[in-house]
């Protein structure tokens, strides 16, 4: 689960993260009231939504020429006209495609004096079990250039989370950011305060690009990014609280009111298959047919009939999916649950679509008998193969 930045930085200021003073807005009105509550003279802008290069983004509605969706403003007067052009309009970034995110509030800071900026993050490493904290002297908005041209420049420090954070890997992130005296220090201590906000609140990932030093020689978080592994989410109420359905796919917020695992594809076949793996393999085997999936599905290892309805309707309701594949291996879930399912959601939402059902497993006999006595125009395969090689030449049929 991910979190705007101002949500990220009033989190990471109760680690006693040092972050600038900053207002959330969701109106113009809003915007220059925050505004108003600080020293100034300088102001930022910031549109706040769940993707990174917002600086480096443009408005759709603003033509190329407008600037992005992180502005400097010295007056009140500007605070507003930036907050106009940004509040309602939509913003692309090389993050969110072509297809951008309309921006719905507004974060709105303080003005800072920057001397340099640097880059951290700390993420989960599944392969070694570890926690890596990635520092660089090189941040701000190139750091992507950095890391492929230059990745010497990128230091990479693991930390044991059965031991935990040690003075040495506070001495480790302050050494990579060449940083001497009291800056030296104030990098070490940062260290620690983020480790502390990662393990607390089970981040998956945590990003400050940039870490900035000030003129008068401090370090300030600038911007922050964070994710949250969703499956500690039930630990942390608060945290989900903060949860913003707006900027999530919509069949993804719905997948997950059923605790489905649902991601939107480019292509054009829906999938609906139990088991991450073999929805990784019932997706390679589609492309490697000529075709592309319109999504992953997992309905998992215990779905039942309401659950597997649920899942049907929301590939049904891509306008994208010419056809649907669905690949089951019935052992703790049996074959006949998914069959009545399947029939279920066919009939409540008109299928006008080809289906291809492939069944393995529990009940596998009864499954198949339901579906051949539904009455409706559903292709049975063998195998996986012979599935993937059905939907296409259907698809291409029905075209």
């Amino acid at each position: 689960m991910n979190i705007h930045e101002y949500q990220a930085k009033e989190l990471l200021a109760k680690f006693g993260v040092a972050v600038p003073a900053g207002y959330a807005a969701l109106s113009v009105d809003e915007a220059v009231a925050a505004a108003g509550k600080l020293p100034g003279p300088l102001y930022v802008v910031k549109a706040q939504i769940h993707a990174g290069g917002r600086g480096k983004g443009k408005f759709k509605e603003l033509g190329p020429d407008a600037k992005g969706g992180v502005r400097l403003s010295k007056t009140l007067d500007e605070v507003r006209a930036n907050a106009t052009d940004m509040l309602g309009n939509t913003l692309v970034t090389i993050q969110t495609g072509e297809a951008g995110k309309q921006v719905n509030r507004l974060y709105i800071t303080d003005g800072a004096d920057i001397a340099h900026e640097y880059y951290l993050s700390m993420l989960v490493d599944r392969k070694t079990g570890r926690i890596a904290l990635i520092v660089s002297t090189e941040g701000g908005m190139d750091i992507e250039e950095v890391a492929h041209a230059t990745p010497e420049k990128i230091t990479t420090i693991t930390i044991d989370p059965a031991e935990g954070f040690q003075p040495h890997h506070g001495r480790a992130v302050a050494f990579g950011l060449k940083l001497k005296g009291d800056l030296n220090k104030q990098a070490q201590k940062l260290a620690g305060q983020l480790y502390e906000a990662f393990i607390a609140t089970d981040m998956s990932m945590l990003e400050i690009n940039p870490l900035i030093e000030t003129t008068d020689g401090q370090l300030l978080v600038l911007d922050a990014k964070v994710s949250f592994d969703p499956n500690a989410l039930f630990r942390h109420p608060d945290i989900f609280a903060l949860r913003d359905i707006t900027e999530e796919d919509p069949a993804e917020v719905e997948a997950s009111k059923y605790d489905l695992a649902y991601i939107k594809l480019d292509g054009d076949i829906g999938c609906m298959v139990n088991g991450a793996g073999l929805a990784m393999a019932t997706m390679d085997i589609i492309k490697l047919n000529g075709m592309f999936p319109a999504n992953f599905l997992d309905v998992g290892g215990g779905a039942n009939k309401e659950k597997v309805t649920a899942a049907f309707k929301i590939i049904l309701a891509d306008p994208a999916v010419k056809g649907i594949l669905v690949n089951i291996f019935g052992g703790i879930m049996k074959c006949d649950t998914i069959a009545e399912g399947i029939v279920a959601a066919a009939k409540e939402v008109n299928l006008s679509v080809p289906l291809v059902v492939r069944l393995e497993g529990t009940n596998v006999e009864l499954g198949k008998e339901i579906l051949a006595n539904s009455g409706l125009p559903i292709v049975p395969a063998d195998n996986l193969g012979d599935a993937a090689r059905k939907i296409v030449a259907e698809v291409k049929q029905a075209a």
